[in-house]
């Protein structure tokens, strides 16, 4: 329960990849605390299932290395929980330290590529085409400013993750042109959460989780007006910034 109240099947649906900690779980904090019926799904059972009963939520849990079993858990939650207004994917891990292209494995490269690229696709292939039918969603994913091809900082080092996160810019930005950029009811955009304080971002990083996780929670909440408002971009803090 959020506050006392029960979920109900009425509410919006809100799915939150990666919600039982980080970034995830502040967006999935504060999707259902606006109204919305929220599923995490995540990696760790125990950890989804005590972070879901703090929210008051459902949870799913699959192991996003794992390609079939993310793409047989993802047409199970459609089954089960229909069509999402919202999805946020936010799940993802960082690569070896010494990761760089010439030193880093095969095994290295396909775990980087499974979790944050990989299933990621199989995610918005699995739920975004009845949100686009409904054409009535915001489909936000967590990328880097690391996986930009322009600007400050955006090549050299942690090789996997740097061209999964690209991968990412790139599945947004080509999913937005073929749904329309927003015209037919599906917003879709990623977003940079910068340096924060999670798991993967470390203690020490500049920006709390709420701080990374507040321009996804604004993308999916925002109001939005067609020929007025952009979408199928990368966001940092509200505001767009080059691929």
């Amino acid at each position: 329960m959020i506050s006392g109240i029960p979920q109900t099947a009425d509410q919006p649906l809100a799915i939150v990849t990666g919600g039982s900690r980080g970034l995830g779980y502040v967006v999935a904090s504060e999707l259902a605390k606006l109204g919305n019926r929220v599923l995490i799904v995540s990696k760790d059972p125990e950890r989804a299932k005590a972070t879901a009963a703090e929210i008051g939520c459902d949870f799913e849990t699959v192991d996003f290395e794992d390609l079939e079993a993310t793409q047989i858990k993802f047409q199970e939650i459609a089954r089960k929980y229909g069509v999402p207004k919202i999805l946020v994917l936010a799940h993802g891990v960082m690569s070896e330290k010494m990761s760089k292209t010439l030193r880093t494995t095969t095994q290295e490269w396909r775990r980087v590529m499974a979790i944050n690229l990989d299933s990621t696709f199989i995610a918005v292939n699995t739920l975004a085409p009845a949100m686009a039918e409904a054409r009535d969603g915001r489909i936000i994913i967590f990328s880097a400013c690391l996986g930009r091809m322009s600007g400050p900082g955006n090549t050299g080092g942690l090789a996997p993750y740097r061209i999964s996160k690209a991968g990412v810019n790139a599945l947004v930005r080509n999913l937005a042109h073929e749904t329309g950029n927003g015209g037919r009811g599906l917003l879709v955009d990623a977003t940079c959460p910068n340096h924060s304080r999670t798991d993967m971002g470390g203690p020490d990083a500049p920006r709390s989780a709420e701080e990374g996780a507040a321009t996804a929670i604004w993308l999916a909440t925002r109001s939005f007006e067609v020929g007025k408002d952009q979408t199928g971009l990368f966001w940092e803090d509200e505001t767009v910034i080059p691929w």
